[in-house]
């Protein structure tokens, strides 16, 4: 089985840091190659794969202020499409602009939709189906006017995610620092319990960030930690009484939600998009509908037992899950083409 494997190019695969469609790829990627699928990772040519690299970005237009996004992109596309004829099938990770060259080869296309945005990207989809084969990273974000081959959740590695059996009296946020990730309603929730808050992410929003998460920082109640990565990530993945996921919008999946999960510590979210299929309610975290009940599941996250929110990670949200799924769903597809 020959894969083409299409990431995306606002950050290296994997990503230094933030990039979690890039992640995702890279995760799926290495965990493919581990069971013997010959896979072509198209990437930037910074990515790091046991895969055969193969692209002609020089880096990510995110970090190279000399890379033209839209230029780049189509570059990228072109090369792997005019060689599509090598593959057995082509895995897309890269969005709508990928299946503007689905007309123009017979080799199967997979897309996964890392979260469907807006109603104004359709017309890049729905005129696609019969072509490409769609995959829902959550029930939640599956759209009405789309049929989708299947829906699978991602994995992570649980090794990379040390379990701590006690974690802190802190609360945590980690996401992107923009209105529809909710920081501003973590900042209220913990300062009405009580307690610290320590936030992490990417500045996406930086009038929301001046407005909102700037003010709020004292470095005693609230500090703001920016973009973390490595084993500092992991400990402030795992230190923590709580993660805070008050989300403004419907969240279709949520790396960070299980990222934590995996270290043990329980998930306050608001019960929108994906949450109610990743969050067990009172048993790997509390899925709130008020501000009011974010306060009270605070003063509740430590009757949380941290070994059942890890096992949770390990039975259902692992990359060894989520490469299982994939390959059986290209078996279906060539088996039937």
């Amino acid at each position: 089985m020959r894969i083409a494997m299409l990431a995306p190019i606002a950050w290296r695969t994997p990503p230094r840091g933030y990039g979690p469609w890039e992640l995702v790829t890279s995760l799926l990627t290495e965990a493919l190659v581990a069971r013997g699928v010959d896979v072509t990772l198209f990437a930037t040519m910074d990515s790091l794969t046991t895969a055969v690299l193969d692209g002609v970005v020089p880096a990510p237009y995110s970090e190279d202020p000399s890379i033209d996004a839209k230029v780049w992109e189509f570059r990228h596309l072109s090369h792997l499409f005019a060689q599509a004829d090598r593959f057995d099938l082509i895995h897309n990770q890269a969005d709508f602009p990928a299946h503007a060259f689905a007309p123009l080869t017979e080799t199967p296309i997979v897309t996964t939709i890392h979260g469907f945005s807006s109603e104004r990207i359709l017309p890049m989809y729905a005129p696609f189906q019969d072509r490409v084969h769609f995959v829902a990273i959550s029930a939640a974000d599956r759209h009405p006017a789309l049929r989708y081959a299947a829906t699978i959740h991602h994995g992570i590695p649980l090794r990379d995610f040390a379990f701590d059996a006690k974690g802190g009296e802190d609360l945590l946020f980690f996401g992107r620092i923009h209105p529809d990730k909710g920081a501003a309603e973590a900042i209220a929730a913990a300062r009405a319990s009580g307690r610290r808050l320590d936030l992490y992410g990417l500045v996406q929003d930086a009038g929301y960030h001046d407005r909102e998460v700037v003010p709020a920082c004292d470095g005693v109640s609230v500090a703001f930690h920016g973009v973390v990565g490595g084993e500092k990530r992991v400990r402030a993945l795992g230190q923590a009484r709580a993660l805070l996921h008050l989300i403004n919008f419907d969240e279709p999946f949520g790396l960070s939600v299980i990222e934590a999960m995996a270290c043990g510590t329980p998930v306050i979210a608001n019960r929108r998009g994906s949450m109610s299929e990743i969050i067990d309610d009172g048993v790997t975290g509390f899925l709130v509908d008020t501000p009011a009940e974010a306060i009270r599941a605070i003063a509740r996250a430590g009757d949380i037992d941290r070994i059942a929110v890890r096992r949770a990670v390990a039975e259902r949200f692992t990359v060894d899950r989520m490469a299982d799924d994939y390959l059986a769903l290209y078996r279906r597809i060539l088996g039937s083409a």
